[in-house]
């Protein structure tokens, strides 16, 4: 997508906008917009065709929520927001331009939302959304009550979005669709850059550019955070600084300005020892595992230490951190079976979440059922893939989620299945959603660890995967109500979508994966 299209961030606020209607309002990033937006006294209608478990939140704070698609719910409206997934002969797109209605994306509006807060903006390929709210609780924690929008939710808070008080807006930016590069931040935090989306940039090159223009918009007062462990981000950081640009690094590289030493993570959570230019700033725990995990945490102990919070603020923060829904999950336990749910869909994403359900597993058995997340992703990246799927013991396949992408013979779940290197008894491709759960009941064992893992529809499985394991021992069902006939495969429908990419789940940014 081309941000010509758009209008950068101006003077525009989201009062500006009077009422305001967002067409696929159940996904997490859109439902958090219009969460936002209701809390700020801003009236808000959305549209659905399905009830996400968001709809109830924005109907309790007084939002209306039409369960169709119609021109009708374009009454009484003065501006119409929809993300990328929405195409533009859509029939409510078409009619608020009929009616000469203001029409934003997604982006524009969350920009006209920060206008007058100084805005921290966290982009990357991985570990946008842990990052964006390690940088949320920190800032929370040392009383600044930020405003954010994040492309998940916090566990135990249950949202991915808040109007603050404070002067900071906290903002997950989102690479996939350019849409990045509307926002005009204080604070521009780059955790890692690595080949995705690859559809809108044609290459890697291009894609690397536009991280840079992103970093460029920076306010000359504010700084650039980018990962010194990450090839392209540090090969960023030297352009940057060559440019004159207040550009800080972190991670275990020796000449990072952050740097990270004895780094563990155990089934307990990570830690790490922390130091800026030689000074020690002691000891990060983290309630929560993997490397991966420590890293993002560093991005948002440095964004801190530059911003002059207390260090106890970050320390407390991060020692209470409960982790994001979707990312590293825990769903429950049923016939001595830990079940979790994961984001991850990139190769990278994808090994790092499962070498720390590793050691989740410990003795026990790893068990991965995976749903690829876009056919050209899928395709283009199916070597590493099938790479990071190996890491598991035992596989179970699921077709390609691909909203409005055509499968052309031989593509998707069935070259990839054959690409993983395990024995053929150890992975299995199923044809229907209902199988999944079926399959994984027979190859369990108690003391295995099973993990959904990919697009957005497999975060439902989580409760039937229990009820199945639950089922073995004859007793009642279990993990509360099963969603049956979820989407599987490839859709030629339109899909309602949080950010562009991501129809439920957040933004595009697959796990929590840092560097």
């Amino acid at each position: 997508m081309n941000t010509a299209q758009f209008s950068p961030a101006g003077t525009l606020t989201a009062e500006d906008l009077g009422t305001i209607h967002l067409i696929g309002v159940g996904g997490v990033g859109m439902s958090g917009l219009a969460r936002l937006f209701l809390t700020r006294g801003i009236r808000t209608t959305g549209s659905e065709l399905r009830e996400w478990p968001s709809l109830a939140g924005l109907r309790a704070l007084g939002g209306t929520i039409h369960m169709t698609h119609e021109p009708a719910n374009l009454d009484g409206v003065d501006t119409v927001v929809y993300s990328s997934a929405i195409p533009a002969d859509h029939l409510e797109m078409v009619e608020a331009r009929r009616r000469g209605l203001r029409v934003l994306h997604r982006s524009e509006a969350l920009a006209a939302a920060m206008t007058g807060r100084r805005a921290v903006a966290i982009a990357g390929t991985h570990g946008k959304t842990t990052t964006t709210s390690m940088v949320t609780m920190v800032l929370q924690q040392a009383g600044e009550d930020p405003s954010f929008v994040i492309g998940g939710e916090i566990s135990e808070v249950g949202s991915g979005a808040h109007h603050g008080t404070g002067q900071y807006f906290v903002v997950e930016a989102d690479e996939s669709d350019r849409s990045f590069l509307i926002y005009r931040p204080f604070v521009s935090v780059i955790t890692n850059i690595e080949p995705d989306h690859l559809n809108t940039y044609g290459d890697f090159a291009t894609l690397k550019a536009a991280f840079a223009d992103f970093a460029r918009l920076t306010d000359p007062a504010g700084f650039i955070v980018t990962c010194a462990d990450d090839p392209a981000a540090r090969d960023l950081a030297a352009t940057l600084r060559a440019e004159g640009r207040r550009v800080y690094t972190y991670g275990e590289s020796p000449d990072a300005d952050l740097r990270l030493t004895d780094m563990s993570s155990s089934a307990r959570g990570a830690r790490y020892l922390a130091e800026v230019d030689g000074h020690a700033l002691g000891e990060i725990r983290l309630p929560v595992p993997g490397r991966h995990m420590g890293l993002n945490s560093a991005a948002a102990v440095l964004t801190a230490y530059l911003l002059d919070l207390p260090l106890t603020a970050t320390t407390d923060a991060l020692a209470a951190f409960p982790g994001v829904r979707r990312r590293f999950e825990r769903k429950g336990v049923a016939d001595g079976v830990l079940v979790y749910d994961e984001y991850a869909y990139h190769p990278t994403s994808i090994t790092l979440a499962l070498r720390t359900l590793r050691e989740v597993a410990g003795d026990g058995r790893l068990i991965v059922v995976f749903q690829p997340y876009r056919l050209y992703r899928t395709r283009d990246l199916q070597a590493e893939i099938a790479e990071g799927l190996a890491v598991a013991d035992e596989v179970v396949l699921l077709e390609v989620f691909g909203p409005g992408e055509l499968r052309q013979p031989g593509e998707g779940s069935a070259a990839l299945i054959e690409a993983i290197d395990l024995p053929g008894e150890r992975k299995v491709f199923v044809d229907s959603w209902e199988a999944a759960p079926v399959e994984v009941a027979r190859r369990a064992r108690p003391g295995d660890v099973v993990v959904t893992m990919g697009a957005p529809p497999i975060s439902l499985m989580g409760d039937q995967l229990l009820d199945a394991l639950l089922a073995r021992t004859g007793a009642p069902g279990a993990g509360g109500p099963a969603v049956s006939g979820a989407p599987v495969g490839t859709t030629t429908a339109p899909v309602t979508d949080a950010t562009g990419d991501a129809p439920a789940a957040g933004t595009d940014g697959a796990s929590p994966a840092a560097g």
